[in-house]
């Protein structure tokens, strides 16, 4: 833990460094940027939390129909032959 003494040479050392009319705005700067950390890093709890609250879906239990159609064909010859049609 640090003490008396400790902190008021710190204090002194920033003083000297940056002076007197500096010290508000980089006060200032330091607070926005720790306030701007917080809220990202409870942006990320957030959705970490989101994320486990989301009830898991098993796709074997599901009621969706996944089965597939008749394939299409897409081979060029029965393209050009319903353009031809459709031109008729």
């Amino acid at each position: 833990m640090l003490g008396m003494w400790e902190i008021l040479v710190i204090f002194m050392v920033i003083l000297l460094l940056f002076g007197g009319k500096k010290l508000p705005e980089l006060a200032k700067s330091l607070g926005l940027g720790i306030r701007e950390f917080k809220k990202a890093s409870q942006g990320i709890v957030d959705e970490v939390q989101q994320g486990v609250d989301m009830p898991s879906v098993d796709p074997r239990d599901s009621k969706a129909d996944y089965s597939f159609r008749d394939p299409i064909d897409i081979s060029p010859e029965k393209d050009s032959e319903q353009k031809d049609q459709k031109l008729s």
